[in-house]
């Protein structure tokens, strides 16, 4: 009898430790960060807006937390990805906005937010645009072969993505090393000046030459190279005419390889960055989101970015993982009003401007390129139902900070010298601590700034007489920095300036 109960112990010993590796690995919750572009504190219901309306990204924020001082770390794109990425400030590494042919800027033996949950057992994606550069520079990204180094080599097992913008060419989608549904009799050929680029492939229509070409809308200023489905573009590409995306819906792919990734990995834990190109420029929501605001293209794509989160949402829940699932909403950096096309949305001028009575940053002054809250205090929701209750959280946070708090958060360790500037605010995350980071850095092209408790000290790449023009706020008193206060709290400002300094010239990991 007892050889009987040994042997039949023995049988089934693999599959109860499976049954619990598998019950392990449930209890993992599934990560998914929703990246919207260039859209501004004030761009959200839930944070105020009234002549938008985003139920979607509302419910979110009614049953999981609203951070109200919630910030990327750059005003502008690419290096507000790279620091989330990676942990560290770009400005290390003179990481500024991308042109169309950039190397990879994140070196590949760095340890990414993907490799930390890789090492967490994850499977990991990105989806939507990717920014931050493909190929070397010595080895450019071969478009018409194996594109890399690029995501794949960061830690994603799965990538499907735009390789810069969606106002830069080449204006194709990459899905892990290839150009999807490229014809090798058309190569794609890309430069900087129309004279790089090849003659012997398909050609389109010079924006600088020929303004005509550009029928969907025309460019206020620059965008205005090669024309492509009637919309000027940054750089010259040619060829690849079989692979070009449609504009018009570019929302709804990238909702499609989302909704399939998930399904494809329901019964394993995964991370997915979707870093949609919803509200960047050119503006193109599909014609079903057309005159849905009286805001024009630019309020029509925001309701379109509304959608998307629903429609990751509701492929969450038609797998049943939604109460174990982290979602996060944010943005990349603060709103851009017109920004290249005369597509309805006026230029704005000062902080006093609005688009039509409505205010993208809030109550804040500045947008995207901005130092001023404007540019980089940006919507953040966090949503689990199964750990975060839902409440509004007034603590200091930044992207830089995630892979540390997913760290904690997975119990796993971080490489010595990796993600030096991050990190773990888990419990703010959680809505466990009102107070949050103690200080953060916030970069623009023109300034950087460190802001500590109420306190933002600004100082600006420009001098006068041979001294750095700089500025002081006091947020609680002025969130919308009307005031500076620069020469009536010196010792402030300069205690303000040493500390930045020594962020700025520090080598060593700030925790």
């Amino acid at each position: 009898m007892m050889n009987l109960i040994y042997r039949t112990f023995s049988f089934l010993l693999p599959f109860i430790l499976l049954g619990v590796n598998l019950y392990g690995e449930s209890l993992k919750p599934n990560v998914v960060i929703i990246y919207g572009d260039d859209i501004g504190y004030g761009d959200v219901s839930a944070y105020g807006a009234e002549k938008l309306k985003t139920p979607f990204i509302d419910s979110l924020a009614k049953t999981g937390l609203r951070f109200t001082d919630a910030h990327s770390t750059a005003s502008t794109c690419s290096p507000s990805r790279f620091s989330m990425l990676i942990g560290e400030y770009a400005f290390r590494n003179n990481i500024w906005i991308l042109g169309p042919k950039a190397p990879l800027v994140i070196p590949t033996d760095s340890f990414t937010l993907a490799d930390l949950f890789k090492t967490a057992g994850y499977r990991t994606s990105i989806i939507g645009k990717w920014h931050l550069g493909l190929g070397t520079k010595d080895n450019q990204a071969d478009w018409n072969g194996r594109i890399e180094p690029g995501p794949l080599e960061l830690g994603f097992d799965y990538a499907f993505f735009i390789p810069s913008t969606n106002d830069r060419v080449p204006c194709v989608y990459v899905e892990n090393r290839s150009v999807v549904n490229l014809d090798p009799e058309d190569p794609i050929s890309v430069g900087l000046y129309k004279g790089q680029v090849d003659s012997n492939n398909t050609q389109y229509p010079d924006g600088k030459t020929n303004r005509s070409a550009m029928t969907y809308y025309e460019s206020s200023h620059g965008h205005n190279h090669s024309v492509i489905n009637g919309i000027g573009r940054i750089g010259y590409m040619s060829g690849g005419k079989s692979a070009l995306w449609n504009d018009e819906t570019m929302a709804d792919v990238f909702v499609e390889k989302a909704s399939a990734f998930i399904e494809s990995n329901k019964n394993k834990p995964f991370f997915m960055f979707f870093s949609s190109q919803d509200i960047h420029v050119p503006r193109t929501p599909h014609p079903r989101f057309h005159g849905v605001t009286e805001l024009g293209y630019r309020g029509d794509a925001m309701i379109q970015f509304d959608w998307t989160v629903g429609s990751i949402v509701k492929a969450l829940k038609e797998h049943n993982l939604f109460e174990n699932t982290i979602v996060i909403v944010t943005s990349d950096n603060g709103p851009a009003y017109d920004d290249g096309y005369q597509d309805g949305t006026t230029i704005k001028t000062s902080k006093s401007d609005n688009d039509r009575g409505h205010y993208a940053a809030g109550e804040f002054r500045g947008g995207k390129y901005s130092i001023y809250e404007g540019g980089n205090r940006v919507p953040m929701i966090i949503h689990w139902p199964e750990k975060i209750k839902p409440g509004i959280s007034k603590a200091l946070i930044s992207q830089i900070d995630f892979i540390n708090s997913f760290a904690s958060l997975l119990n796993i360790e971080i490489p010595k010298n990796s993600a030096r500037d991050s990190i773990d605010g888990l419990k703010a995350l959680l809505g466990k601590d009102a107070k949050g980071r103690a200080f953060l850095v916030e970069e623009s092209p023109r300034a950087i700034a460190l802001r500590k408790r109420n306190w933002k000290y600004i100082e600006f790449n420009e001098t006068k007489e041979n001294q750095r023009i700089s500025e002081l706020y006091d947020l609680k008193k002025d969130p919308s920095e009307t005031l500076n206060l620069i020469n009536k709290y010196s010792i402030i400002a300069e205690n303000l300036k040493q500390e930045l300094e020594s962020v700025k010239n520090s080598n060593q990991k700030i925790h």
